[in-house]
């Protein structure tokens, strides 16, 4: 009960935060880019890929999902760094201490919106693989199934990448400092072997894994380390506070 009456006031607030940024406009923009990846590939080299034996979902993920995943946690750690601008920016984060809510709170509120925020440019990147085999693989019927459960689990993958931003947001007062260390993290984990197990697992790795190319014990390992890291994150901001508030 406790938890519900604090996470209440975020529910009005944060959305009248994010109205002064370019939140939404930078999610939806980062969405149509990456959605533009597999059109334009497909436009300049059909043959390319109409060719190929396989799942036509499957080619085009082969093909264009590592850019466009990059383009999805470049969105990530603009969209953290954002959300707790809006805090640290005239010390709104000490008026916010005066309500209702507690630190932990505030930050499982932000990470609930970065989280829906992911679905904005995933649905339109689902959007345009579908176009895209509609349009060059006219006789496949058997994309709709296989692009659910692709674009679910990349959603997946993308939430600890979720938090571990968020996180690194929430003990940067300046948000250049947290933009700059999330753009060398994208840009350092995306040359890392993904095919590693242990590299794979890493918050900014993970989201270039493409669920075909995985057994069911690797998706099944896939997902609770995901849902592990989470948590993780969590735990490490309840402790960041707890040393914040001591300091």
């Amino acid at each position: 009960m406790k938890a519900v009456q604090s996470l209440l006031p975020l529910s009005s607030l944060e959305p009248r935060k994010l109205k002064r940024t370019g939140y939404v406009p930078a999610f939806l923009g980062g969405g149509l880019l990456a959605g533009l990846v597999p059109f334009i590939n497909m436009t300049v080299r059909p043959t390319m890929f109409t060719t190929q034996p396989g799942s036509p979902f499957h080619i085009l993920m082969d093909a264009n999902w590592q850019l466009m995943a990059q383009l999805n946690i470049l969105l990530l750690v603009c969209g953290a760094c954002i959300l707790y601008h809006t805090e640290y920016e005239g010390n709104a984060i000490q008026k916010t201490e005066t309500l209702p809510v507690t630190p932990f709170f505030l930050f499982l509120g932000k990470l609930g919106i970065l989280i829906l925020s992911c679905l904005l440019p995933l649905c339109l990147e689902a959007i345009s693989l579908l176009l895209c085999c509609m349009h060059w693989f006219p006789d496949d019927a058997a994309v709709g199934m296989l692009l659910i459960k692709g674009i679910a689990f990349e959603f997946a993958l993308m939430l600890p990448t979720a938090a571990a931003m968020l996180f690194i947001s929430s003990i940067c007062r300046n948000m250049w400092i947290c933009l700059g260390t999330g753009v060398i993290l994208v840009f350092m984990t995306s040359v890392l072997p993904a095919d590693n197990a242990v590299m794979a697992m890493l918050p900014f790795v993970s989201p270039y894994r493409i669920l075909h190319r995985l057994s069911h014990t690797q998706t099944f390992h896939m997902l609770a380390g995901c849902a592990g890291e989470i948590v993780l994150f969590c735990l490490l901001e309840t402790i960041y506070l707890k040393i914040r508030r001591l300091s």
